[in-house]
């Protein structure tokens, strides 16, 4: 899964995956690639849990929801789904156009661009700190902690197993955790209308959350949150400048923004995998899988799957049932998928109605990261000669 050429174009090596139905990790686990199989995977929490034993991340506690499996995990989302409802999402929608605008005012004059660090980076982020009610040249410090957490081999040099990218792993964990207690403690003395403060007085039938709840929370939408987005923004971007003649369809009717960006999720699957563990001895896609260990499902390869998608090899805006799966699905389905697709609607219309035209340079050639499909660079040449 670290091929370069499996991860620039991934939706070839698909088909031929999903023919060997599942694939033996050898003592790492298996791996399954059709649709109904990974839906077996995410529905059945009681055999195949999400909880910390898939990867040991360096936190002090499960990060919440993300890790706990139901009957706790149903009694956060009883709490949390309320605050990331739809309407509640939309309440953003200003505010987050706003910072989408802000961003491309600095770009829409330049002739070239690296979209990666002036505009996927930054946005998400921006979002997270307007959330937080916090100030946008806190910026810096979100980027860095995330990345030390998220990429600590992309900064020590090392591989992540290696004891410079575990050290610096641990340490940007306990930052994280004193910067969000201390963002905690405020909110509790100067409540306002920001999340956290929501997340402070939030209530549903007697049930409220801990301080630690709401410093894991914190936590996870920080190295989640900001991640997936950025990458679903390079991955849609990239798509649209190598496909000029569907990015002329959104620049002339911004109406099918939404379909297009439940499209560009499926065909691009930014994340690839999600994984969980057997909690006893089972079977699965008729592979036997032994207690403790690891089953991933590959988002991707289920979102191309023809068993379940019509014409799955087609890119179409117009698609009217689009049944992927890249937010997950069961019961530890996204909990940011609202927020989520607002800021890839908002992002993909504003930049199309300031920046209509663009390509990448003749001889560029992507790189991607792993497990995540970010970018680590999309240079734009801008204006009308693209």
């Amino acid at each position: 899964m670290e091929n370069p050429a499996f991860l620039t174009a991934p939706q070839a090596v698909f088909p031929g995956l999903r023919d060997q139905r599942t694939v033996s990790l050898g003592e790492r686990g298996v791996l399954l690639t059709r649709s109904a199989d990974i839906a077996t995977l995410l529905t059945n929490p009681e055999v195949f849990s999400s909880g910390v034993g898939v990867t040991q991340t360096g936190t002090e506690r499960p990060l919440i929801p993300l890790q706990i499996d139901p009957p706790k995990h149903r009694e956060y989302r009883r709490i949390l789904d309320p605050l990331f409802s739809p309407q509640r999402m939309k309440e953003m929608e200003g505010p987050i156009t706003d910072l989408a605008r802000g961003l491309i005012d600095t770009i829409a004059t330049d002739s070239t661009v690296d979209f990666v660090p002036r505009f996927s980076l930054q946005f998400p982020s921006q979002v997270f700190l307007a959330l937080l009610g916090l100030p946008l040249d806190e910026l810096p410090t979100f980027l860095k902690m995330k990345d030390g957490f998220i990429r600590p081999e992309s900064i020590t040099g090392r591989p992540r197993g290696h004891e410079d990218s575990i050290a610096l792993l641990k340490t940007t964990a306990a930052s994280i955790y004193e910067y969000f207690d201390a963002v905690i403690a405020d909110r509790r003395s100067t409540p306002g209308e920001d999340i956290v403060s929501r997340f402070l007085r939030t209530e549903v039938e007697g049930a409220r959350l801990s301080h630690e709840d709401i410093l894991d929370i914190c936590f996870l939408f920080l190295v989640a949150g900001l991640d997936t987005v950025s990458a679903s923004l390079d991955c849609m971007m990239l798509h649209l400048a190598l496909h000029p003649e569907r990015r002329r369809v959104l620049v002339d009717d911004p109406a099918l923004i939404p379909n297009a960006v439940e499209e560009l999720l499926r065909w691009e699957s930014p994340v690839m995998m999600v994984a969980r563990f057997a909690t006893q001895d089972t079977e699965i896609a008729g592979c036997p899988v032994r207690r403790g260990q690891v089953v991933t499902g590959l988002l991707g390869a289920a979102n191309t799957d023809e068993r379940e998608i019509p014409e799955p090899e087609a890119v179409r805006f117009d698609r009217e049932a689009n049944r992927h799966i890249a937010f997950g699905r069961g019961p530890h389905r996204c909990l940011g998928s609202h927020l989520a697709r607002l800021e890839l609607r908002i992002a993909l219309r504003e930049w199309h109605a300031r920046i209509p035209d663009y390509r990448v340079p003749d001889n560029f050639q992507p790189t991607f990261t792993t497990t995540i499909r970010s970018l680590v660079a999309l240079p734009l040449q801008l204006g009308q000669s693209a």
